[in-house]
């Protein structure tokens, strides 16, 4: 299986090496090693601590190939960074005004202080023996999935950001691959972007990816795989239609590419069927405000408008409040997006002919609900998930297992079955 590059990932190379993101005792610890001239083969071996989807090895293995190493002088380094921050703090206040002089000046300047550091740096990763298992791979608790054979003045101010590059993807794919089980052939939507900091969408998108999503909803999510983000019509468009999802349906038609499925968020009027109607009825009158249309009509021509491209409707996403009953729903205890809703939606759907019109559903699922909807059977073609598939967190420890070629770890750790690990070329 072939890695991603390291210019995929962006990394912020001069602030990693220079320890930016790592925690202050592993600076320390190298500090210690070369001062000491401490000259020693180590294998750093890093495991999850529960069963898990693995992901990020490939931008770990990315850092090691860009930041392992040292500088020739950490003293010329040091200055040179502190430089480097000084200037990059002018460029962005410079960006932020919109001085066009200024962000030249600063950019250039940047640049000629990044290249005497990249003068001063020694690249390490020729030195190190990496294996690893790829990303997407299914791994029990405590197997090696990444291990590091070489000097560990090279690497251990990476342990921090290591660390950190395959924790969070690991959590985001597991909890993604979790669902995806539950809803077997169904698709997942990961709608999981507005739920965090904008910075680590482009991670969670490629790990929601890897773990078998079907679709993300920002540029950022889907960066890393260059495919195109996709989402539904959202309630802000059709408030600023007056809260009419009918007219909202059309001006997002009008004024969008053909290649994008139209899939109309439903609940603005806790009437999922009432709604759905009404767009149906604005496509075939093709007008804002278009006059009833008969029933016989309606019945006979609302399948012609149901349909992947420009004019036609995709899907519908059932977004119904967990206080909320929708007008169709009978059971006082039906709340939210509920079975009786979800059936019942089906059926007048399949009445009106239009049996392709897809049923996506959303709002508080997570892997307990949807299995829930796939033991009863429910009409439902995709389900949107966000906020749940961030909840959980998994932790990945790292620890030295061998001292020159010899068993060397603390109590209770110890070298695992390293036979699944490849070697990094």
């Amino acid at each position: 299986m072939k890695r991603l590059s390291p210019s995929i990932f962006k990394i912020p190379a001069d602030k990693i090496r220079s320890g930016y993101y790592t925690d202050r005792y592993f600076l320390r610890t190298r500090d210690v090693l070369i001062r000491d001239r401490r000259d020693a083969r180590v294998s750093y071996q890093f495991f999850p601590r529960e069963d898990a989807v693995i992901c990020g090895l490939d931008e770990a293995i990315a850092i090691l190939k860009t930041c392992a190493g040292g500088y020739r002088s950490e003293k010329k380094a040091r200055e040179l960074y502190r430089k480097l921050r000084y200037v990059q703090w002018k460029f962005q206040d410079a960006s932020s005004r919109q001085k066009k002089k200024e962000i030249f000046f600063w950019q250039k300047e940047r640049a000629r202080i990044r290249e005497g550091l990249n003068h001063l740096w020694e690249s390490g990763w020729k030195n190190l023996e990496v294996r690893a298992l790829h990303d997407g791979d299914s791994v029990k608790e405590g197997e090696a999935v990444l291990v590091i054979k070489g000097d560990p003045k090279l690497f251990v101010h990476l342990e921090t950001v290591l660390l950190g590059a395959v924790a969070r993807p690991t959590a985001t794919a597991t909890a993604v691959a979790r669902v995806v089980r539950a809803a077997g052939r169904k698709h997942i939507f990961f709608f999981s972007a507005r739920f965090d900091h904008y910075w680590v969408q482009t991670v969670d998108g490629y790990a929601a990816l890897k773990a078998g999503a079907f679709s993300v909803s920002t540029d950022a999510n889907a960066d890393y795989w260059g495919i195109e983000s996709m989402g539904t019509i959202p309630h802000s468009l059709i408030a600023c239609y007056e809260g009419n999802t009918a007219a909202a349906c059309l001006a997002f038609d009008r004024h969008t590419a053909p290649s994008v499925n139209r899939i109309a968020l439903i609940d603005w009027d806790n009437d999922c069927i009432g709604t759905t109607r009404k767009i149906l009825e604005s496509l075939l009158g093709s007008k804002k405000n278009p006059p009833d249309i008969p029933d016989s009509y309606f019945l006979k021509h609302a399948r012609s408008v149901v349909g992947k491209g420009k004019g036609r409707l995709w899907g519908v996403r059932f977004d119904t409040s967990k206080n909320l009953r929708d007008r169709s729903v009978r059971r006082p205890d039906s709340y939210g997006v509920c079975p009786e809703l979800i059936r019942k939606a089906r059926r007048v759907f399949d009445g009106w002919g239009c049996r392709k019109l897809k049923m996506v559903v959303s709002g508080g699922f997570d892997e307990k609900k949807i299995r829930r909807f796939e033991t009863l059977r429910l009409p439902v073609d995709a389900y949107g998930v966000g906020a749940t598939l961030l909840r959980h967190r998994i932790d990945i420890t790292a620890d030295i297992v061998e001292y020159n070629g010899r068993p060397c770890a603390k109590v209770g750790r110890r070298k695992s079955d390293w036979s699944r690990l490849t070697r990094v070329r």
